[in-house]
């Protein structure tokens, strides 16, 4: 049985984890732009598309992010449960868009940093009912 014991390493951890995240996406963003123009409608076309993507060094430094990530988001799931885990790495929810808006130029609308903090209201009333079930 895991302990639910957030240490101060864990919550380090849980942040990184968030920070990581939030990069790969970035990164992943950044590579797909080079193949926006591309239309894949085709075979051709999809071929030129994976070869504009797969060319790019962000493409390749977000899959290495996904690799790290993964091995940071295990090792954070075997000290505390997953219950616990998901809603403390639920702030990517705000990391992306902040992101995107500084470093990609992109518009947020206010509907949807409306809906962003809806979502994150929403995690933490999951996250407080299931520590409200494990109580009981």
């Amino acid at each position: 049985m895991l302990k639910n014991k957030l240490t101060v390493k864990i919550l380090v951890f849980l942040v990184f984890s968030d920070i990581l995240e939030t990069f790969t996406q970035f990164c992943f963003k950044k590579g797909a732009l080079n193949a926006a123009s591309l239309d894949v409608n085709n075979l051709a076309g999809l071929s030129l598309f994976l070869k504009a993507v797969f060319s790019s060094g962000f493409i390749w430094i977000g899959i290495f992010s996904v690799i790290f990530t993964f091995i940071i988001w295990s090792t954070i799931l075997s000290k505390i449960e997953l219950s616990v885990a998901v809603p403390i790495a639920s702030f990517s929810y705000i990391l992306v868009p902040l992101v995107s808006v500084v470093f990609l130029h992109e518009k947020i609308s206010l509907l949807r940093w409306a809906g962003i903090i809806f979502i994150l209201a929403g995690v933490i009333v999951v996250s407080k009912s299931s520590h409200e079930k494990e109580g009981a």
